[in-house]
Order: C-alpha cells, then sequence, then structure tokens
C-alpha cells in the first residue's frame, strides 16, 4: 500500500475495484520532452513480418429493426484468439473477436446496442466520437456488472448507497449512481452527427488502459447521403484499420504492467507511468500484416487504438511526385477540401480517413506502411502488395467534399483554461484536481458556444465528448496540419497551448474531458464538466 495514492472526492477503493480511486506510484519516471510511453518487451520471439493477411472485422447486422430504430446485440466475453502465429491469447472481446465487430449505421436513424457482460469486471461502453445523451455516453461509474453478479454485491461495489460517496452532494454534475446495472445495458445513440469514423471501446473508471489493451475495441461508422454521393473508393476497397501495438509473455498472453496483476486495483509500475508502448504492431489484431491491393484508389480509414503510441505514417516507397496520402476526413467526417500529405501524425484516440492512390506504383510494388517515429520492428506498421493487373476505377477524389459550418469566436460567450500536468505530488491532473466523479470543473450553458484553451507539460492527447470542436490555434499561431476539420480529439505536444471552439447542443447532463493516454487516464486525468 505505501506505493499507492487513492484519489477523489470521497470515492474509496472497494473490494472488486468496481469504482476504484487512481493508484499514482509516487516515484514514477517522467519525461520530461518528445514522445510519451516506454517500452514494454514481449518475452516471445516475434513473428516476422508481412507474414499474416489483413483480417477485415465484420460488419454486425441488426438483431430487428423499425421504422426509426435499429438494434444489436453484442456479448463481452473472454476468447482465445491466435493473433500471434501458433500461439493462443486470453482476449477480452466484444463478440468474440478483436477489434470487435463493425456497426455500419445511418445519420438520422436511432441505433441502440444491448451490450451484455460474460467477461469477469464490471465494463462501461463509450462510444467515442459519438453526439450522445448523458445517461448513454459511457460515464465512467456507469458500471455494468458481469452476469450473475448478485444485487447485494454490486450494491457494495458500485450501486446507488455504497460507501465512498459521501460529501459529493451538491456538486455540479452530481454522478447518479443509479444509472449502474446487472448483466447487460442498452446504450441508445439518436444518429443526430454526420457520416464519420467513431469507435466504441471500455470507459471504467480506472480501467480504461487494460480493458483496450486486452482488447474492448470496434469500429462505429456513420454514413449519410452526403458522403455516399461522392465518387470515393467504396466496398472491399474502403479499409478500416485499427492501430495497436501490445506486448506478449512466453505462452502467448497479453502483457500488461499492471500495478496489481488480477486488476483488482488500478495502475501501473512507476516505470509506465507515462504510457505502456507494446514491441509487436497490430492491424486490425494482426502482427505487421500484408494486404493485396488492386492499382486503384483505396479509402483507409485509421484509428490509433493504442494506450500512448503515437505515429509517424508514411509509405515506403513513396510515389512519384510524393503527397501519397490524400486526407477527406478526420475524427468528426469529411473536410471541405481534401488535403495532401507526405506523411501524417495520429496521435492516441485520433482517426485519420485518406485516399491512397496505388496505380501510381508500378504493377507488383511492395509497398509498406512505415511508423516514423518507432524504431526497430515498430517502424513497420504493414504491407500493401499492388497487383498486376489491369483493373477498373471510377472513384475520384473531388476538389470539394463538403461545406462545413465554421463556428464563430465572436459567439463565445466563455474562455476557459485547463492545464494538462502532473502536480508536485506526482499526480496526472487537470487544472491541478485529479479526478473526482460528480466534481465538475465546467457548466456550460446548452446551446452556448465556448473556447476552451489547452496547456501541456509533456505530451496529451486530449478527448472531449458529446460534441466536436474545431481548432483554433497553436501556441497564438495557425492550427496544426492535423487539425482541420472537426475533432474530437487533439494531440497535445509538450509545454504546448492550443485553443479549441465547441458548441454544446442537444444533451444536458455530466460529460468528460481527459487525456487519451489511457495510463495518464487511468491515473486520474480526467475531469467531468456539467452541461446545463
Amino acid at each position: 500500500m505505501n506505493r499507492r495514492r487513492f484519489l477523489g472526492a470521497g470515492v474509496a477503493l472497494l473490494g472488486t475495484g468496481a469504482l476504484g480511486a487512481f493508484a499514482v506510484p509516487a516515484t514514477a519516471r517522467l519525461l520530461a520532452e518528445g514522445r510519451p510511453g516506454r517500452l514494454l518487451r514481449s518475452e516471445v520471439p516475434l513473428p516476422e513480418a508481412f507474414q499474416v493477411p489483413l483480417p477485415v472485422p465484420a460488419v454486425l447486422a441488426p438483431v430487428r429493426s423499425d421504422a426509426t430504430t435499429d438494434y444489436y446485440e453484442i456479448t463481452q466475453k473472454v476468447a482465445r484468439l491466435e493473433i500471434l502465429p501458433g500461439l493462443r491469447t486470453e482476449t477480452w472481446t466484444y463478440g468474440g473477436s478483436y477489434p470487435g465487430p463493425t456497426l455500419s449505421v445511418r445519420s438520422g436513424r436511432r441505433t441502440v446496442v444491448t451490450h451484455r457482460n460474460e467477461l469477469s469486471v464490471p465494463t462501461v461502453v463509450h462510444l467515442h466520437g459519438g453526439h450522445t445523451p448523458a445517461d448513454s455516453d459511457g460515464y465512467p461509474v456507469d458500471l455494468v456488472f458481469p452476469v450473475g453478479t448478485s444485487a447485494e454485491h454490486a450494491a457494495a461495489h458500485g450501486m446507488a448507497g455504497m460507501e465512498g460517496t459521501e460529501g459529493m452532494e451538491g456538486m455540479a454534475g452530481a454522478v447518479d449512481l443509479g444509472r449502474t446495472t446487472i448483466g447487460t445495458r442498452a446504450y441508445t445513440y439518436p444518429g443526430h452527427q454526420r457520416a464519420a469514423t467513431l469507435w466504441y471501446h471500455d470507459h471504467r473508471m480506472g480501467f480504461t488502459g487494460p480493458a483496450i489493451w486486452n482488447g474492448l475495441t470496434g469500429f462505429h461508422l456513420v454514413r449519410d447521403d452526403e458522403e455516399d454521393a461522392l465518387p470515393l473508393p467504396r466496398g472491399d476497397r474502403e479499409l478500416p484499420l485499427v492501430l495497436a501495438d501490445r506486448a506478449f509473455t512466453a505462452d502467448g498472453s497479453s502483457a500488461y504492467p499492471a500495478l496489481d496483476p488480477e486488476l483488482a486495483a488500478p495502475g501501473v509500475t512507476d516505470d509506465y507511468m507515462n504510457g505502456v508502448l507494446g514491441d509487436v504492431i497490430l492491424v486490425n489484431g494482426a502482427p505487421w500484416p500484408r494486404a493485396a491491393v488492386d492499382r486503384a484508389r483505396y479509402r483507409l480509414r485509421l484509428l490509433n487504438a493504442s494506450n500512448a503510441r503515437l505515429y509517424r505514417l508514411e509509405l515506403d516507397p513513396q510515389p512519384p511526385g510524393g503527397d501519397a496520402l490524400v486526407q477527406i476526413g478526420g475524427d468528426g467526417g469529411l473536410l471541405e477540401e481534401p488535403i495532401v500529405h507526405d506523411a501524417v501524425e495520429i496521435a492516441p484516440a485520433e482517426r485519420f480517413d485518406l485516399v491512397v492512390d496505388f496505380s501510381r506504383y508500378p504493377p507488383g510494388t511492395a509497398v509498406r506502411l512505415m511508423n516514423r517515429f518507432g524504431g526497430g520492428r515498430t517502424e513497420e506498421v504493414m504491407l500493401f502488395d499492388v497487383g498486376s493487373r489491369a483493373v477498373s476505377d471510377d472513384s475520384t477524389v473531388p476538389e470539394r467534399l463538403c461545406t462545413l459550418e465554421r463556428l464563430d469566436a465572436e459567439d463565445a460567450v466563455a474562455t476557459r483554461v485547463f492545464g494538462f500536468r502532473r502536480s508536485r505530488g506526482g499526480d496526472w491532473t487537470i487544472n491541478n484536481r485529479p479526478y473526482a466523479p460528480g466534481r465538475a470543473l465546467a457548466g456550460p450553458a446548452l446551446g452556448s458556444t465556448e473556447i476552451w484553451r489547452f496547456f501541456s507539460d509533456v505530451h496529451h492527447p486530449v478527448h472531449l465528448h458529446l460534441n466536436s470542436f474545431q481548432v483554433l490555434s497553436r501556441n497564438g499561431g495557425d492550427p496544426g496540419a492535423y487539425d482541420a476539420g472537426w475533432k474530437d480529439t487533439v494531440d497535445l505536444r509538450p509545454a504546448e497551448a492550443v485553443e479549441v471552439l465547441v458548441r454544446f447542443t442537444d444533451y444536458p447532463g455530466s460529460y468528460m474531458l481527459h487525456c487519451h493516454n489511457l495510463e495518464h487516464e487511468d491515473m486520474a486525468m480526467m475531469a467531468d464538466f456539467a452541461v446545463e
């Protein structure tokens, strides 16, 4: 116990850790500059790259539909998957696969997803990038206890009346402990948002890092008529790509430096407080896969689902003339106009929607997707085998993709400042406060527009729930090369200040602002804001 500090406003670490406080090692080594994280090396020999075909997550069909709503069911369960060739890894899954099944839904139609928890731990599901009512947003103490949990056990470890909530009465955005359930929970997504690449993942307080590391990740793609009308690549030439890094023990089990190996208490060991990096790069759950592609345009929906790793993605070789990566969208959907890049930098939780024209390569070219922020084996990501036969391709990338609504800073009714930094006491904090459920650091009015200014000590990818935002500036200058369009996660570099413009629409209630370096998040770098 001398290596843990328990944080939060009267929140105690209870039994199973269902509503755990955050464990912060006091002697953790903190990187003062550069990219975050410490490499966790696998104990098993790593497989040769580019031997495994790229898997594509299955698209989940609704169990039923009516005039307004599509209904889905997902079971959270343990599965023994062959991630490394010849070995089985016990994986926490949505529906038995890693990543979980893709939900492909229509803007304007309501989606109801019922999750059944057959794991051994409580879970919370967050639709990342979703414009979602508070009771379905995945607030970190809206727990779904495993099937078979007794009401008495749940009441003692996370339901209404639990120990540890005294003194929270009267706090802005107070926690509604009645949203805890046993066995199943139905999450309702109204669908009032444009086409975009979203994803769903676990969001339990103090345990998001090990949950996502162990497999609780999946795509949620929103489609609409505006995007469908564009002549972009589609069908087999649209590839959703989940990037993640992992490490494995000698028998193929998942390795993670948890402070408590049984995951009854949150936190990681001292050396990994600034983030956990794996030495195996997975794409859609496969190590360094290869994909056969036609000499045609492909749409790549990229998601960085790593706990802490940053990627600088680049094709090798570059096509003649460069500008290999044509960005058509980001976190919140289509950009107004395409932006060409030789490389893109993607922080944890960010998404990039890119078009690559493989017809610019000679037939038979092997094109590697590289991570220039990596080293050794983590510098390679996957391989594209460019076909040799002639194919038809009627896709194009229009010069104009859409017309975006632009928020006006003159409409902002408030400017708020949020500092992301480590306190002198060793806590990961926002505005010098470690996270406490129900304690809101901001109370924006429903329908209002505000400027939120984030500043950092080290690297922090900052994620805002409820609404996407538009980046106004970096360090008082123009937005960065990767800040275009609507975003819900912004990469905040060391000693940097970023201003964003956000309008709070449709849904009142308690929402989250947090760092998406999952080890930072689990060790208290979160805050509530209450839309009133």
